[in-house]
Order: C-alpha cells, then structure tokens, then sequence
C-alpha cells in the first residue's frame, strides 16, 4: 500500500490549489484525478475576482495568469456590473480567463513543485481510523494517508461515503452552456424572454478599453434557459431544441467540444469536516454560476485549508486546528449562496412588479457607497474572518502596500511567497519578535508612511505591527506593544518550539 501524507480526489482549480499549497509546506501530497487527460475540454468557467487574483500574488504565480488573460471588470450583481477600479487594493480588477488555461496553468504549477497526479483514476471508496484514512481507487493499489481531502465537484463521492449531510435548495430553472460550430451566422448577443436569459457569443474575444470585443468568426459559446427544469447528461439535440425555442432556429450547430447542464440548486455541505476526511470547493457548496463565485471561492477555499493541514501534519498544530477551516470558511460560502439566490430572483423572468424591483437594484447599485460595497463584497475585497474584537485589520486580508525595508522596497503579498506566517514590524509595536517560533515565522521590520485604507471600510489606523498568516489574513495587530502576539503565534502557528539544550 502506497502512504501518502494527504490524499486529494479531484484535480480541477481547488485540489490543483491545494495540492500547490501542501507542496510548498513540504507535504507528500497525491491528487487523484478521474479525468485521463489534463486537456479540460471546453472553457467552462471564466474569470477570476480580485481576491483569487491576490491569492496567486501570495504565491508568486499571479502574473502567469495576468500574461494570459484579460483585466476587466467582471465583478457584478444581478447583471449590474460593478466597477471596483476607485478600491485600494492593488488588484482592483477581475480577469477574464477561461477555466481550461486556469487548470493549465496550475497544473504547471504543482508539476514543478514536484505533486504527483494518478490520472485516469477516481476515489472509490475509504475507511478511516484514529491514525489515518486506506484510500481505494477504481484503479491501481490502494493509498494510505493521514488525511483525505474530497474535492471531488457538487456530486461528491467524497462527501457521500463521509456522510456528510448537503442540505439546501432544490432546482427552480435550468441551462444548457455548449461550444460548437454555427453553419448560420447566430444572433450575438444576451436576451430576455420568457424562459430566461438566452445568450450567443463567440469563443474568442478581448478587452478594449475595458469592454469585451468578440471575435467576428469562430465557435461560439451558448447560454440557454430550458423551458422546464431538467436534469441529467445533455445532448446536442438538447440544445437544439432550446436554440430553436429561443431563437426559432437552431442555426446549424454542429460539432460540439463540450456541452453542460446548470441549474439554480444550491447545497452546502452540514461540516466540512468528519474526521479525518476534509471537503472543499464544490463538494462542499453549489450554487448557480450567476456572479461567477464558484471557482474563487473554491481556490480560496484551499488557501485557508492548505497551511493549516500542513501544520497538523508537520506536528507544530493539534488536530483542532483543522476546525477552524470549517469556522472560517462555511460561512464565506453561505453568504455566497445567499447572494446567487437573491441574483437569481433578480433576473428570472416575471411581471411588471419584478422589472420594478430589478429597477431599483440597479438604481442603487449604481450609488457610489452601494457599489463599492457589493463591489468588495463580490470580488472577495472585503472578506474578514471573526478573530475577535480589535482593530479593524484583525482577520482581514493584508493590503498589498509597497513596504520600506533594509534591502530596498517590498510589496507585502511577496512576502507570503514560501507561504509561511509572517510578522511585520513597522516601528511602533514595543519592537516585538517571534522568540521560539522564529523557525516558522519570517521576521520583517519595515516601514510604510501612507495612509492604511480597506476595501468597503475606508482608512484605519495605522497598525504598529501585523502577524500575517499564510493565507494572507492578519491574525494580529500591535497598537504600541506586543500584548497578544505569543497568544496568536500559539494558535496559529503551533506550540513554541523547546529551547535547544545549553552546551556544556
């Protein structure tokens, strides 16, 4: 039996991310992976918010996603776009990136740090006792591990054998999204009728001064609302059937790359943990894609999980850090639920009182304050975890601020690149220091003379010095001494290391 020290089922962006963030630990990580080929057929998905695009700044990786794809405004509401370029945050934008060139690029990623993937396979099956979790896979030999991650999509094998409960909301509409070629010249562009939303587009398309230009020839991308709820695999009469529903025509589509079906259900795991077998991304919430959360909330989703297991793992946290995962991270993912239903609400098809009430929305959306805040809110700019009471900073993201240091300037987030704790000290904390925990958390004194200003909050005191995690969130702050800094290095970066023995 091969021994693993995690196991993840499902290699797309969240156990691809995951596995990443393991690996920098220094964490024997395998993924499992059903799909044979590493070719993601179709784009699926397509852009990253703000908040994904820092969390790949935090690893060094952003500008490979950058020099790919395009910077535009994606964040949105309901169909009202929301500008976030006036936020302070340095990535004050989306970028419009298709899913397929995502995974291809973290794929890369993991490859040169070294992650093995067993392709071709899936999880089957597990058993779990007090030391670790035997894996079984449809192919090869079993794995041992100390944990099992299942990050395995909405209908996870994972989570099902785990018995984690997935309560929620049934299906009220469903869509078809396909790519294929058009013998006919389609109608491109979005529609309303009585369905829903109907949308052709082309595949191929750049941003000009900040709106999307297509291209005039190419496949083409379809967003079809169904008539009636329907679930099950779709096929390309499927579509055919909907083209000609919505538009009277089919166009003749023809040689589909990929075909899909949504729908509007929305489900979140009861725990994102039972035992020793962890969820994340889609196997533990699904929603509508309205808005464009899922895969930055899943990529996210790794980012909190993925130093902490590593601290569990290494011996530095007890097992109960592993709790607040699901502390953290399950509420971010229902507000994210609660979100895509009300955008749902939103835009469905209804009478004079609905076009009232989306009216309006937009009418306040469209309000400076309104719009940064849901423009924080829906690029992942505003995200806090509840670490207490304290200053405004406590459990948000570190601003990328351009820091003054000994060896010249330094943009905060490229501190996190080895993805350790880092504690920052800016002059006006009582000089505080790591003591014991200096093998594990990097040390930086610097200085930073502007203003300290947050997304969807405004400016804050300047800060004396932060504890930051490896996830990017500030878990303490200084105010002109270092009281509680030992208590925050002991919970979030483990039991001080013992004194090395006095020679002689």
């Amino acid at each position: 039996m091969t021994e693993h020290a995690v196991v993840i089922a499902g290699g797309g962006p969240t156990g691809t991310m995951l596995a990443g963030e393991l690996a920098l630990a220094g964490v024997d990580v395998v993924v499992v992976e059903r799909r044979a080929s590493p070719e993601l057929p179709g784009s699926r998905a397509g852009g990253l918010q703000a908040r994904t695009i820092e969390v790949f700044d935090q690893r060094g990786i952003a500008e490979r996603f950058l020099a790919e794809g395009q910077v535009a405004q994606v964040a949105g509401f309901g169909h009202n776009r929301l500008d976030i370029d006036d936020l302070p945050a340095r990535r004050n934008h989306g970028l419009g990136l298709w899913q397929n060139h995502i995974e291809r690029i973290l794929a890369g990623w993991i490859g040169e740090l070294g992650v093995p993937v067993l392709r071709g396979r899936e999880v089957t099956g597990f058993a779990q006792d007090d030391a670790g979790v035997d894996v079984e896979l449809s192919e090869g030999g079993p794995l041992r591990a100390r944990y099992l991650v299942g990050c395995d999509g909405g209908r996870s094998r994972v989570r099902r054998l785990a018995g984690i409960d997935f309560p929620g909301w049934e299906a009220t509409t469903s869509s078809l999204i396909a790519e294929a070629e058009m013998a006919e010249r389609p109608e491109i562009g979005v529609r309303h009728d009585a369905n829903g939303v109907q949308a052709i587009g082309r595949l191929e398309y750049e941003v000009r001064d900040g709106e999307v230009v297509l291209a005039e020839e190419g496949p083409v991308k379809v967003m079809l609302t169904e008539p009636e709820v329907r679930s099950g695999e779709p096929t390309l009469d499927d579509v055919r059937r909907a083209l000609v529903a919505a538009y009277g025509t089919d166009y003749g589509i023809h040689s589909p790359t990929w075909i899909s079906r949504f729908t509007d259900a929305t489900r979140q795991a009861a725990a994102y943990r039972a035992g020793r077998v962890l969820l994340a991304g889609d196997a533990a919430h699904v929603h509508s894609p309205v808005g464009g959360q899922g895969l930055n909330i899943g990529v996210q989703d790794a980012v909190n999980l993925g130093w902490k297991l590593a601290q569990v793992v290494r011996g530095w946290s007890p097992d109960a850090l592993l709790d607040t995962y699901h502390a953290e991270r399950h509420p971010v993912a229902a507000r994210a639920l609660r979100d895509t239903m009300a955008q749902i609400a939103l835009i469905r098809p209804g009478d004079a009182r609905l076009e009232a009430l989306r009216a309006t929305v937009a009418e306040l959306l469209a309000m400076d304050e309104p719009r940064r805040r849901f423009g924080a809110r829906m690029s992942g700019l505003d995200l806090r975890y509840d670490l207490g009471e304290g200053h405004p900073l406590l459990g948000r993201r570190m601003p990328d601020l351009e820091l003054e240091t000994g060896d010249g300037p330094v943009r905060a987030l490229s501190l996190l690149h080895e993805a350790r704790p880092v504690l920052i000290d800016l002059g006006r904390a009582g000089a505080p220091g790591v003591g014991p925990w200096a093998g594990r958390v990097r040390l930086v004194e610097a200085r930073y003379d502007g203003r300290w200003e947050l997304p969807a909050l405004g400016e804050v005191v300047a800060p004396g010095a932060v504890l930051v995690r490896p996830d990017g969130h500030v878990a303490w702050v200084g105010e002109g001494s270092d009281e509680g800094l030992r208590e925050a290095l002991g919970t979030w970066c483990g039991a001080p290391a013992p004194a090395s023995p006095r020679p002689g």
